[in-house]
């Protein structure tokens, strides 16, 4: 369906995607973002995968019509240990295959759930329509990293 709103979450993974092919130029030095907020490929990456994640258990416990799991998530305020370590070229090959079958489970989910679904209250939770364009808010993280050249450093935006 070209209406369907989680077709928004998929083509936040090709935009995520098209990014994340630069990372492999990353020189291993933080990238600052906002005066406050670390950043590193690994930790984009970790983040995009997470809020997929964690958005999609959402939709699914909603339609089940169960209670989502409370959001437990440091997000974006910590750096982990495993945030620092290189992006190589099979990160990005897992990435791909990753983020491109989550985003292709929200299309499929959505459309499987049928449009009369998408926009039904689930108070005090969000439409599944207001689940899937916050989810394509995924962008965000992908763009704290941005477009990566060999040889430029991105430590301070």
């Amino acid at each position: 369906m070209s209406n369907n709103p989680a077709q928004l979450v998929a083509d936040a993974v090709d935009r995520c995607l098209t990014l994340a092919e630069t990372w492999l130029a990353w020189d291993g030095r933080p990238i600052v973002t906002d005066g406050a907020n670390l950043w590193t490929p690994a930790k984009a990456a970790r983040r995009i995968q997470d809020h997929l994640v964690d958005h999609l258990a959402e939709v699914e416990a909603l339609l089940a019509g169960a209670t989502p799991l409370p959001d437990a998530w440091h997000g974006r305020t910590v750096t982990l240990d495993s945030d620092w370590s290189r992006f190589a070229e099979l990160d990005l090959a897992e990435a791909r295959s990753r983020w491109t079958r989550l985003g292709a489970s929200y299309v499929h989910r959505y459309s499987a759930a049928g449009p009369e679904a998408w926009d039904l209250p689930r108070d005090p939770n969000w439409t599944l329509r207001l689940i899937a364009e916050h989810v394509a808010g995924i962008t965000w993280y992908a763009e704290q990293v941005g477009v990566l050249r060999f040889g430029e450093s991105a430590s301070i935006r």
